[in-house]
């Protein structure tokens, strides 16, 4: 079950909430009691080990194309 972060109004404090995907909007209450919140963006980083696709590299400039990358403005 996914975890969401709140943040009280009234007394400041921010908290987090195991719910639902589909009650992720719902109301939350403080662990004060104070109804007043609101639910904030989270982020999170993950990290690939292997069977990652490579980086592009830098291919040739094509023919007719613009000039940025393509070595034509000097």
């Amino acid at each position: 079950m996914p975890s969401y972060s709140y943040r009280c109004r009234s007394c400041g404090d921010t908290f987090e909430m195991n719910r639902p995907m589909a009650e992720s909007s719902s109301p939350a209450s403080c662990p004060s009691g104070h109804a007043d919140t609101v639910k904030l963006l989270t982020t999170f980083g993950t990290v690939s080990r292997g069977n990652a696709a490579p980086a592009p590299s830098q291919a040739a400039p094509s023919a007719g194309g613009g000039c940025c990358g393509g070595g034509c403005c000097g």
